[in-house]
This record gives C-alpha cells, sequence and structure tokens, in this order.
C-alpha cells in the first residue's frame, strides 16, 4: 500500500491521503475580493486527486495584503466573494477546504512578482506598513511603523474577526502564515524584532505575539476543526532564527493543541543565503516531528510522485503539500495514483478519463460509453 495515499485524521476529519494543494497567492483580487479566476482556479485544483486544498494566503485587514491583488477577509463583501469560490467548489468535489490567514507586515503594499515586486508608496498608490520594530525589509525601502499597544491589539482582533468570518463560510480548517518573512515570522526572527518590551529580545518575548494570536484563533474556530500554522524553520541569515528555535516554538504549539506545522524556510531578507534543491526543506519537517510529535507538512520543490512517497513512508513528514507542480499538473493527485498504485476522488464526468492500465485509479470500474 503507498504511503502517500493512505488516510489520516485530522480532530473529526478523516483524508483519504497525504497530498495538499500549498496555498498560492494569485495576485488577482480586487479590494481583497475573489472573483472568476479565483473560483476557476481553485475548483480546478479541488479535482486534482489531493485530499486537502489550502486557499490562498488571505488579508485579515487590507493594510496586511502583501500586493493591492491579495484576497482578504475583513468585512461582508470580502466573505460574500469568498464564499460564491466556495459554493463552486463544494458543488463539484468533497476535498478538505482550508484557509490560510495572514499579515504582511513590513512587506505589504509591494507591487506584484511580475511588476518587481518592490515596495508601492503611498504616494503611488500603496499604503503605511507596520512591524515589530521601524526596520524595513530593503536598504532604501522606507521604514514600517513600529506596532504599539493598540496597533498589537488592532491585528490580534483581525485575525479574530476574519476566523469567525472563515468559520460562518463553512472551511474546513484554518492556517496561520507564520513564516516567509510576514508579520507574525517578523516577531520571531531577531533580524527583524529589535523590540525592547515583552515582545522583543528573548526568545520567549519573540513568540509571544505568534501564541497570542494562534490562542485567540483557536478559541474562535470550532474545537473539532483543525488549526495548523506555516513557519519558515530558518532565516538562512547568520544570527537568524533557526530550526533549534523552530523547535522551541513547535513545542509551545503543541501545548496549544496545533494540528500540523507546515515546515518552509526564508523570507525574512535579502541577505538569506539557500541553495534550492528538490526536497531541500524536508529536513526541517523532520526534525520538527521527530523533536515534538506533532504532525508536520513537508514542502519546497517536491514534484516527483517518487520523492513524495518517500518523504512519507519514511516518517519525515506526515503530509507533502505541492505548489507549483499542481499549477504546472493539475492532475498530479492522479498521475501519482497511477505511479504508486494509489486510489482518488474525481466527478463522475471524469471517470473514463485515465488510460487503461490506470482505470483503477478512481477505485471502480467504469464501463465505456454507448
Amino acid at each position: 500500500m503507498s504511503a502517500l495515499f493512505s488516510p489520516i485524521t485530522l480532530r473529526g476529519a478523516s483524508l483519504s491521503n497525504r497530498i495538499i494543494v500549498s496555498p498560492m497567492c494569485q495576485y488577482s483580487a480586487e479590494d481583497g475580493l475573489a472573483n472568476k479566476w479565483h473560483e476557476v482556479h481553485l475548483a480546478t485544483l479541488a479535482v486534482s486527486g489531493a485530499a486537502m486544498l489550502c486557499i490562498e494566503s488571505t488579508a485579515v485587514e487590507p493594510e496586511g495584503r502583501i500586493t493591492p491583488g491579495d484576497l482578504g477577509l475583513w468585512n461582508d463583501a470580502t466573505e460574500a466573494a469568498l464564499k460564491m469560490v466556495l459554493d463552486t467548489i463544494r458543488a463539484h468535489s468533497n476535498i478538505f477546504v482550508t484557509l490560510q490567514l495572514a499579515h504582511a507586515g513590513r512587506k505589504a503594499s509591494s507591487h506584484k512578482p511580475w511588476h518587481n515586486g518592490h515596495l508601492i508608496p503611498p504616494s503611488e498608490g500603496g499604503w503605511q506598513t507596520f512591524a515589530p520594530s521601524a526596520l524595513p525589509q530593503k536598504e532604501g525601502e522606507a521604514p514600517p511603523i513600529e506596532l504599539d499597544r493598540t496597533g498589537l491589539t488592532r491585528i490580534r482582533e483581525a485575525f479574530v474577526a476574519a476566523t469567525e468570518r472563515a468559520a460562518r463560510l463553512g472551511v474546513d480548517g484554518i492556517e496561520l502564515h507564520g513564516g516567509h518573512g510576514y508579520l507574525l515570522h517578523q516577531f520571531m526572527s531577531p533580524v527583524s524584532n529589535q523590540r525592547t518590551d515583552e515582545y522583543g529580545g528573548s526568545l520567549q518575548n519573540r513568540l509571544r505575539y505568534l501564541l497570542e494570536i494562534f490562542d485567540a484563533v483557536r478559541a474562535a474556530f470550532p474545537a473539532d476543526k483543525p488549526l495548523g500554522i506555516k513557519v519558515s524553520a530558518s532565516d538562512w541569515v547568520e544570527g537568524g532564527w533557526d530550526i533549534e528555535q523552530t523547535i522551541a516554538l513547535a513545542r509551545e504549539l503543541r501545548k496549544q493543541d496545533v494540528d500540523w506545522i507546515v515546515a518552509s524556510s526564508g523570507g525574512i531578507s535579502p541577505l538569506q543565503k539557500i541553495s534550492p534543491a528538490p526536497g531541500y526543506q524536508v529536513p526541517f519537517a523532520e526534525a520538527i516531528r521527530e523533536a515534538t510529535g506533532v504532525n508536520t507538512t513537508a514542502v519546497g520543490l517536491i514534484t516527483e510522485a517518487r520523492l513524495a512517497e518517500d518523504i512519507i513512508a519514511n516518517g519525515q513528514a506526515d503530509f507533502v503539500a505541492i505548489a507549483r507542480a499542481m499549477l504546472y499538473d493539475p492532475r498530479w493527485g492522479w498521475h501519482a495514483a497511477a505511479e504508486l498504485g494509489g486510489t482518488v476522488d474525481a466527478p463522475p464526468q471524469y471517470w473514463r478519463a485515465p488510460p487503461r492500465e490506470h482505470a483503477d485509479i478512481f477505485g471502480k470500474t467504469v464501463q465505456g460509453a454507448r
């Protein structure tokens, strides 16, 4: 039996395999509103054969968007727009749908990646950014405003309000974005956090804000639905956040009943030194899992079914999240099942699609057309 296609339980839910469609920013919203692009994009990935689909990074307030094209969930209009997308997914797929909630902090107000990704000043349609300390992401950029108590409270309440909206929408789970150099990561990393109050300095202090938000979101979300988090396990910068600190965070999150940790890396500084290769971040997921027993998700240039199978079979992680490979091949899960001898769910309209030698990947025999 394929390890990748073995079932797993998250709180009250049973997932049929270990494949997750990773949250991938599309930068295609207007004023935070999901639209037809998101509907087509996510509905396509919902029939990929993965057991879980995570909706892209969704800002909890307008100032928390990475770009003007980011999804949002901060008012009735953004909630209604996302409901349209979820309704389409639910009509054609029973995939487990999670939503990633985020705040970009000092990396907000940026151009889309295909328009250079640089900071947009307020004079050119951008907005003022906020962060733990008044340190810009890149040299030469305008510094963010250091968050005071009022700002910390505002953002924490925005996470709670977005969680309540997500619960009304009926999403199956939530993932907090605590990595890639965004706000929660900025509080944890000494590269970006130079505060001298109880939210800066020691590791315990640098973890405090993320743990407060995690606790508040957990309290606002139904107890039978899971809550996970994405982290950067290393800044890849000397003197920055590293795997040892990540494991300390994971131990604290386990006390707060975290359901999974996605072990990504980087994003806090342009000075990072990374040498990407297939599976290069898998050791982070393995280290966290071994040290804490928390479910982990491996990410990062996992494109081949055999690599994904080995990660699960060798106990290096509990899930694999597929990103760019899923965009390149929206039936990645089908093809992995065919290679590894697994089965996947698919709409009946597609049951006759596989070639004869893989006709059993949907777990049923389908007769030809009359």
